[in-house]
């Protein structure tokens, strides 16, 4: 028969990654807006982004995939049916305060244009139905102001940053592949912003797997996936990893999430910047085996070679 022996040997090793992330810039348009006789203050969002045509949501250019598109849309708030004209359907629309004592908000309707276009004709965005209330004397103020802080926020959070399993675990092979998959899902937070009420998604695109022995992969798209016991240590995945050498080795996974906002049920606007989570680390001991042919089996001679308890020959 053959036996086979376990040996440790202690080695360990981190990695630290460090990602540059961009600032926030918004801009505005301050050209008057044809027909409504008042100033255009909208907003214009350029962070780069890719819809996805099912679900809507906006993602960022990941490995080889098509290079990424700005929004070519910018968005304001209409409250011209302040005015009580242009049959907008705002008169009906009461919006009282949100806090004690507080003031009562503005009627308004979300509207967007082309970017490209100089003094653009504004169209209802038909993302949301009729009137919303906006916050503040001079609402266009306000979301400028939130788009100028809003990255500072998203990355303050309590966002999970998933976990990192590992398969087989805690014991794996020396040259055998050790399968890696991650666990996080998109995250929607409801929060209060200079007094307007802000829905904040937060959506995982890339990961980076750290495996502690001073390699990694990623940034990729890719969060892997389990596979059946029975292919443990003999199915190469994309995001498997072997080991060279023995040794016990702290493994993470930075998950790189993207966000989106939208302000008093208002359109959801990209974040012009990401947030980078490591999940806790989970140590992988490394084994290596020894073969060798034997006459018993351990429960006929216990001191057999590859015996619990006995030296390796």
């Amino acid at each position: 028969m053959i036996a086979v022996v376990n040996r440790t040997a202690f080695v360990g090793a981190l990695l630290s990654v460090a990602t540059a992330l961009p600032v926030l810039l918004p801009g505005a348009n301050t050209s008057p807006n044809p027909g409504t006789g008042f100033t255009d203050r909208s907003i214009a969002v350029g962070a780069e982004f890719t819809i996805d045509a099912v679900t809507g949501i906006p993602s960022t250019k990941l490995g080889n995939e098509p290079a990424t598109t700005e929004d070519p849309y910018q968005y304001k708030p209409d409250t011209f049916c302040r005015a009580g004209g242009g049959g907008l359907g705002c008169q009906g629309l009461e919006c009282p305060p949100t806090t004690p004592g507080g003031e009562q908000g503005t009627p308004v309707i979300w509207k967007r244009a082309p970017k490209a276009i100089e003094n653009p004709d504004w169209t209802d965005y038909r993302g949301i139905t009729g009137p919303v209330c906006l916050y503040g004397a001079e609402p266009e103020n306000v979301l400028a102001d939130i788009a100028a802080r809003i990255l500072t926020d998203f990355r303050q959070l309590p966002i999970n940053p998933g976990t990192l399993e590992a398969q087989p675990f805690p014991h794996t092979l020396k040259g055998a592949p050790t399968n890696f998959y991650t666990s996080t899902t998109a995250q929607t937070f409801d929060v209060t912003i200079l007094g307007q009420a802000v829905h904040l998604t937060a959506t995982p695109t890339s990961y980076t797997y750290t495996y502690g022995d001073g390699t990694a992969l990623g940034p990729t798209p890719t969060t892997g996936y389990p596979i059946p016991q029975t292919e443990w240590l003999t199915t190469q995945t994309r995001t498997s990893h072997s080991y060279t050498e023995t040794g016990n080795y702290p493994a993470t996974a930075t998950t790189n999430f993207t966000g989106t906002y939208s302000v008093n049920n208002g359109p959801p606007l990209p974040i012009n910047g990401t947030l980078n989570l490591t999940t806790s680390p989970i140590t992988i001991h490394v084994w290596k085996t020894e073969r060798a042919l034997v006459a018993d089996t351990c429960q006929q001679n216990p001191n057999s070679w590859g015996c619990p308890g006995t030296e390796p020959k």
